[in-house]
């Protein structure tokens, strides 16, 4: 079986289910696809948080400065930027099964790497500091293959007036992923040491490729059954070449508002999950199991925000994605200013970002997902997906890469104001994380003509 055979999407059966057992086998075959994919994805990110988590070990051990962990995330995220683009548009054609669980294979191999390359290296030098950058980078290409087959999944799977309540619950696992990481992982860095975190991520990773072979389903044709469309008795799209589809999307100036928003969203939420650990660390003094568990714990309530916002935009405001999105702004932001500009204990620390993971996850969900499901072609989904993707993980390393700058500038400065060697300085990172945080409910809302037409 040649590459392409192999990850194209799957034709369909040459068998049908009888029309009587067709219902029962519908049900559990979207059950088991749509699960499966919420837990695979929920255990990408397991691979993709372990630098978050380390970043003080790393930095204290002397093996990276601040600047240089800033420049490896900052690789992360701009392969995974085009390669949420590009995969985004290939998976509009694969099969999501194979495609989803060579992502995360692949993915975890490379945190394997990472850590047993931390084992055997005896310390600092130029040639740990590239292997970290080149395959973190590789890294981001490979999780790239993560989220566009899982939403692809949902849309094959679920008709187009019931997609709300799926989407918002799959849009909830980055938080399950990063709290599994903060703290499982972030528990064992502190007993067994940094590497030890990235070798048993990758472990997690093997184990969510097994997953995604055995679950998913890549569309109800390929298992006997009708499509959805014709399940649901829904109109007929368009009988246009996919190309032509996802042209069209790209072309559709709502999208692109949606685009820059989900990039502040994304500074905004990747600056506490890439940062958030070191800050409580360095500007208030927790240890690194209380950083990580307080970030970890709050990342649970970025499931309420999601899970919820389909209810809140779909049922209690009929369809207004405005008007939520306006009161998880006005929350998030604030939220997110108490948490970097004042002090307090761990409960308050976790009340502040535990609100802001809340209401930021509200706005992630129905900006950068429901708004654009909204208007996308079933056969463009993964287009848009890609062109949100890209806009969002540039942003992401541009963050990344700032966010280093930032910390290292100001502390030199204080270093020299001070004549002795100074902690990290926050405030100048802490003022542009929380006007990005601002921007990414208000631009929604005020192209809201353009995401209309």
């Amino acid at each position: 079986m040649s590459f392409y055979s192999r990850y194209r999407i799957s034709k369909p059966s040459a068998s049908r289910i009888p029309a009587e057992e067709a219902p029962a086998a519908f049900a559990r075959c979207r059950r088991r696809t749509f699960w499966a994919v919420t837990a695979v994805y929920a255990l990408y990110y397991v691979c993709r948080m372990v630098l978050g988590v380390v970043r003080q070990p790393l930095i204290d051990g002397g093996f990276f400065t601040v600047t240089e962990i800033g420049v490896i995330g900052m690789s992360f995220y701009i392969v995974y930027a085009f390669g949420k683009f590009v995969n985004g548009f290939l998976a509009d054609y694969c099969n999501i099964r194979r495609f989803m669980a060579l992502g995360i294979g692949l993915s975890a191999a490379v945190n394997i790497i990472l850590g047993l390359l931390g084992i055997v290296s005896g310390g600092a030098s130029v040639l740990l500091t590239l292997s970290f950058t080149v395959l973190w980078g590789l890294n981001g290409w490979l999780q790239s293959m993560g989220s566009p087959p899982g939403v692809i999944g949902i849309t094959r799977w679920f008709p187009k007036n019931d997609r709300g309540v799926p989407y918002s619950i799959f849009s909830s696992t980055p938080y399950v992923g990063r709290f599994l990481t903060m703290v499982g992982i972030g528990f064992l860095v502190g007993a067994a040491g940094w590497q030890w975190g990235f070798v048993v991520a990758g472990a997690v990773g093997l184990l969510a490729s097994v997953l995604a072979l055995c679950f998913i389903q890549d569309t109800p044709e390929s298992a006997g059954l009708p499509s959805v469309q014709e399940w649901y008795s829904e109109e007929p799209e368009k009988k246009e070449p996919t190309r032509s589809l996802q042209l069209g999307v790209l072309k559709h100036p709502g999208l692109w508002v949606i685009a820059f928003s989900s990039a502040f969203t994304y500074i905004a939420q990747h600056a506490v999950s890439d940062w958030g650990v070191l800050f409580l660390q360095k500007a208030k003094d927790f240890s690194l199991e209380q950083a990580a568990q307080t970030v970890g714990l709050s990342e649970l309530f970025g499931v309420v925000g999601t899970v919820s916002a389909g209810f809140l935009s779909d049922k209690l405001f009929k369809g207004d994605r405005c008007i939520p999105v306006i009161i998880a702004g006005v929350l998030s932001t604030g939220a997110l200013a108490v948490f970097l500009f004042t002090g307090g204990g761990t409960f308050l620390n976790m009340l502040w970002i535990s609100i802001f993971s809340v209401a930021i996850g509200i706005i992630f969900c129905i900006v950068a997902g429901l708004m654009a499901l909204d208007f996308v072609p079933r056969r463009a989904v993964g287009a848009a997906m890609g062109l949100v993707g890209i806009s969002s993980y540039l942003a992401a390393g541009a963050q990344s890469l700032l966010s280093g700058f930032l910390l290292g500038a100001s502390s030199a400065s204080s270093a020299a104001v001070d004549g002795a060697a100074a902690g990290l300085d926050f405030t100048s990172a802490a003022i542009f994380w929380t006007i990005s945080c601002a921007l990414a409910s208000i631009l929604p809302v005020f192209g809201w003509k353009f995401l209309k037409k």
